[in-house]
């Protein structure tokens, strides 16, 4: 059953009933009054009720399940007993479980509680050391968890609470075996809680397989709408032409922390260095990147080292880094829930922040896709550089595939049922020049003459090999039987 959750008015952590050292650490960290997803999520959370949130990225849904954990924990303190965790949440990248850990870790700095990550690309053997003891919370990505299941260093037989973050993210892009696995491993009952900024009606049916009993599901802004506080903008240019108009963007000192996205891994390399070629300080970040380099990137763009950062995909889920005045969007993502999250890098922690799309003429597609899914359309930003504004009813190109060099023909494609008669190839035209030469066609020949049948005979007149055997003079002759007396 899902339910619509009812708004409350609540102005200050205090009116959610969590635990004084809870409120201690919040006041530390400088939060007062809560959002909207956890004004709601909280007392739900609470009462042990599995739970569907869903809002923008950047208003807060984090704090909206690791608070109200928290102060379940602090409630009902026991050990989880080794190679155990009472909480598990399940990430889809690296830098999110990074984060999420560091949020839990900094809301429970008073209360004593327990903290583990695990991801792939970090050492195994400090991560086993970490959960051997058994903890609290432990925050993985699907990968490495069943890792250390496989090598028995971890069971989920105690866990409580199953938490996953980006749920449209885990369950859409190749999660859906592993946690559907990690489902029959941990207890059935224990409560489960979705939290995401976008949620397909194809993903949240799915969804429905990890949740038990009554479901509550709540929505503070509508489906997949972006952040009210991001400027959006696109550039029409051409693909030659994205990294001037790049270079160009960032000669402005106002974008003082700049996040730009591409497409590919290689693409994101290829930009980062023609960045530092111009003198920009930049770093890239994707899948590629050992965690090391994965960290020092990030870090360096944190504490503004790092004027911009070039990532893929992998960082719109797991990216949370204060002041990012601007999102560049260098290729438009295929698939327009990600442009929600990308922007959503920006304007967070109720600030501003402009989120600018280049937008070549084979991505006019992926445009209408992403203003048919945020119902709403990107204003045009002219340039020195941009291309004129398409009109309205101008045919959108077919986007290239992925992989595919501009200039190179469309891949071959098998035969349509009805796409009429066959064109002929080059050596069907060589036969009908051989048959104007008065030679029969060979299948002719093979209808009046079976090829290769009986001896065969060279230009002296002598026998040669044929299918039927050797010629005469190679032929063994039967002696004769002697006759005896």
């Amino acid at each position: 059953m899902t339910r619509w959750a009812e708004s409350t008015h609540v102005t200050q952590f205090q009116d959610l009933g969590l635990a004084a050292p809870i409120l201690k650490a919040l006041a530390a960290e400088g939060y007062a009054i809560p959002t909207p997803i956890q004004t709601q999520a909280i007392p739900i959370v609470m009462n042990g009720r599995d739970l569907i949130g869903l809002a923008q990225t950047g208003t807060g849904k984090t704090a909206a399940f690791a608070l109200p954990i928290l102060h379940r924990l602090h409630a009902d303190r026991r050990h989880a007993g080794e190679k155990a965790c009472r909480t598990l949440v399940l990430a889809p990248t690296r830098e999110l479980a990074s984060q999420i850990g560091d949020s839990f870790r900094a809301y429970g700095r008073f209360l004593g509680l327990s903290t583990a990550v695990v991801f792939g690309g970090a050492s195994m053997h400090k991560q086993k050391q970490a959960i051997y003891r058994g903890v609290d919370v432990l925050v993985a990505t699907p990968g490495r968890l069943l890792d250390h299941i496989s090598q028995r260093s971890l069971r989920l037989d105690q866990v409580e609470i199953l938490v996953l973050d980006e749920a449209d993210h885990m369950l859409d892009m190749g999660f859906i075996h592993d946690l559907r696995r990690i489902a029959t491993l941990v207890p059935k009952k224990r409560q489960t809680l979705f939290f995401s900024a976008t949620m397909p009606d194809p993903i949240a049916e799915l969804a429905g397989q990890f949740l038990n009993g009554d479901v509550e599901r709540i929505a503070v802004t509508p489906v997949s709408s972006t952040a009210e506080r991001v400027e959006q903008a696109v550039v029409h240019v051409d693909h030659s032409r994205k990294q001037d108009l790049l270079h160009a963007m960032l000669a402005d000192q106002g974008i003082s922390r700049a996040l730009v996205f591409a497409r590919t891994k290689h693409g994101a390399d290829r930009v980062m260095r023609k960045l530092q070629d111009a003198g920009f300080a930049a770093e890239a970040i994707h899948g590629n990147k050992s965690q090391g380099q994965r960290e020092r990137a990030l870090e360096a763009f944190k504490k503004g080292k790092a004027r911009v950062l070039v990532a893929t995909e992998i960082a719109a889920r797991g990216i949370d880094v204060d002041e990012v005045t601007h999102v560049i969007n260098f290729d438009l993502p295929n698939v327009p829930e990600q442009y929600v999250h990308r922007i959503g890098r920006t304007a967070r922690a109720g600030q501003t922040g402009m989120a600018v799309s280049f937008c070549a003429p084979d991505e006019r597609a992926y445009l209408k896709d992403i203003q048919r899914l945020t119902k709403q359309d990107v204003p045009v930003m002219k340039h020195a550089l941009s291309l004129p504004t398409p009109k309205a009813d101008e045919r959108t190109p077919r986007p290239r595939p992925q992989g595919q060099k501009q200039g190179q023909g469309r891949p071959h494609q098998p035969r349509r049922p009805g796409a009429g008669p066959k064109k002929h190839h080059a050596s069907e035209a060589h036969g009908h020049a051989h048959a104007k030469q008065g030679h029969a066609p060979a299948k002719a020949r093979d209808d009046q003459q079976p090829r290769d049948r009986g001896d065969r005979r060279d230009r002296k007149g002598n026998g040669v090999w044929s299918n039927d055997g050797a010629p005469p003079k190679y032929r063994k002759q039967q002696r004769k039987p002697q006759q005896r007396g």
